[in-house]
Formats: C-alpha cells, structure tokens, sequence
C-alpha cells in the first residue's frame, strides 16, 4: 500500500494519538534502521581485519546496546498489552467515525481504503457496518464491492450481511497470529547472532 494513503487514513482518525500518524513513515525507519546496521557491521569488519581495538569495543558496545533495547522493548510490550488493546479499542471507534464522515467524500481516503481492502481482501476497519451512512453508501446505495468478495456488480446491504468479510483490523490481527512463529523465529535467531557477534568481537578485543 502506497505510504501516502496510510497516512491519509491515519490523519483522518480525530483524536488518534500522534504517534499513530507516524507508522506511515515506517518504511523511511526501516531505512534508517538498514544504514546504521551496515556502519555497525563496517565497524566489526574493519576492526577484525586491521585489529583495531577501538573499532572492536565500539562494535561490541553497539551492538550490546542494541541487544538491551530489544530485550527492554519485549518487556514492555508484554507488560502493556492490555493497555495497548484499550488503545486499538479506542482507535477501532475512532476509524469506524471517519469512514462514516469522509468514505465516497475524500477522494484520497477512498483510494485508500479501496486499496487496503482489496489488498487485504477486508471490509472496513471492523466490518461492513462502518460504511453505512457514510456518504458513498447513501449516494449509491450500495457498499464497498470489497464487502462483498468483490462478486456482486452492487453489494447491497443484505449482500454485505451474506458475505460476512472480516474488518481489516481483524485481518491484520490474523495475518500476525498465523506469522508469528515465524516473526518469532527470525527474533530469537537476530538475538543469537548479536550474541555470537559481541562474543567473537570481545574475543577479538582480547587477543
């Protein structure tokens, strides 16, 4: 989904935390995140090959200090998560009140939406619900083709009650859950390899 549109929809949840508005910019983090990896991993290399000390204990430090982050993020996100679901619980009301005001109104939040859905194979942020009274739905009566498969030429209300497609919050939830032991995995395996790297770098500092 294109970032511009993420944060069209995000900007048009009223009241949302700040922070919320930021996850559109995930993609430039992600950037950012890649380039300080590759100095740290220009760090290590330079040291092991030209036996510099300095470059050695700076890559350990680093790379220690990353380590302690993620551990201290794992903690907190399981000591808050019933603090976290409020929030999402908040925020799925929130979201449903702008598809109900700007849905079929703002050209951009349309397109968003549209391609959200379609990606996720969803309807709306919860279900079809969410679009009714919004002004596509009472300027065409019908909802979203998406609430519907994408099977009917007009997804009427009894259609939409039919199809019974899943909200695109729960999607997400989903498509995590059925992930998660491979978001898992990948998580311990980062871990052993910034463990095994600041053993050989302290190795290496020594020798």
């Amino acid at each position: 989904m294109n970032s511009k549109y993420l944060r069209t929809v995000l900007n048009q949840i009223k009241d949302s935390p700040p922070a919320l508005a930021q996850v559109g910019n995930v993609g430039y983090l992600l950037i950012a995140v890649g380039a300080v990896l590759a100095i740290i991993g220009f760090l290590g290399c330079c040291g092991a090959l030209c036996e510099s000390k300095c470059m050695l204990l700076t890559f350990f430090v680093i790379i220690l200090i990353v380590f302690l982050a993620e551990v201290a993020a794992a903690v907190i996100i399981l000591l808050f998560q019933s603090t976290a679901q409020k929030l999402l619980e908040d925020i799925r009301q929130k979201a449903a009140q702008s598809i109900k005001s700007s849905y079929g109104e703002d050209k951009r939040f349309t397109t968003a939406w549209n391609e959200t859905m379609n990606l996720m194979k969803c309807c709306g942020y919860n279900n079809y619900n969410d679009f009714t009274e919004s002004p596509f739905v009472k300027n065409n009566s019908q909802y979203p083709n998406s609430c519907c498969h994408g099977k009917p030429a007009k997804c009427t209300s009894g259609e939409a009650i039919t199809a019974r497609v899943t909200g695109c919050f729960d999607a997400l939830v989903k498509l995590m859950k059925d992930n998660s032991s491979w978001l898992a995995g990948v998580a311990i395996c980062i871990a052993a390899i910034e463990v095994c790297a600041m053993i050989v770098a302290i190795l290496l500092y020594k020798n």
